[in-house]
């Protein structure tokens, strides 16, 4: 563990900024030559990127990050327990979803119908349902 406490967004943006600006100071007085000036120049777009993320996440962090968070309270059930759902049938649901008239076909149903008695239900006196 740290002696050092960890130091808040606000203030890492701050010092990214800070050293950014002395950075591109430092580029625009001195004028260096050569590869010094790409470098100081890297080091500038470095730093501000640096202290934009860091601005970013300062806005978007919550206003208290000591404090704990909010408890979402539980949803409001249907009164249904883990060993009531396992209980339940799924052709017996299956049959209550069903309006009246209308085909439940399951897959074991849909399994074992024979698929050229289907195309021949489909065209009734030569004419084709699709």
């Amino acid at each position: 563990m740290s002696s050092f406490p960890k130091p808040d967004t606000r203030v890492k943006a701050v010092v990214a900024s800070l050293a950014a600006v002395a950075a591109l100071v430092t580029l625009v007085v001195w004028r260096p030559a050569g590869i010094l000036s790409v470098v100081l120049a890297l080091i500038c777009v470095l730093l501000g990127m640096v202290a934009g993320v860091t601005v970013t996440a300062a806005r978007q962090a919550p206003p208290h990050a000591d404090a704990p968070a909010e408890q979402w309270a539980a949803p409001a059930g249907y009164g249904v327990d883990a060993d009531t759902l396992e209980a339940i049938d799924p052709r017996a649901v299956r049959r209550l979803r069903t309006p009246t008239g209308g085909y439940a076909g399951d897959a074991e149903t849909l399994a074992t119908l024979d698929p050229r008695a289907v195309r021949e239900r489909r065209t009734t006196n030569g004419v084709s349902d699709r």
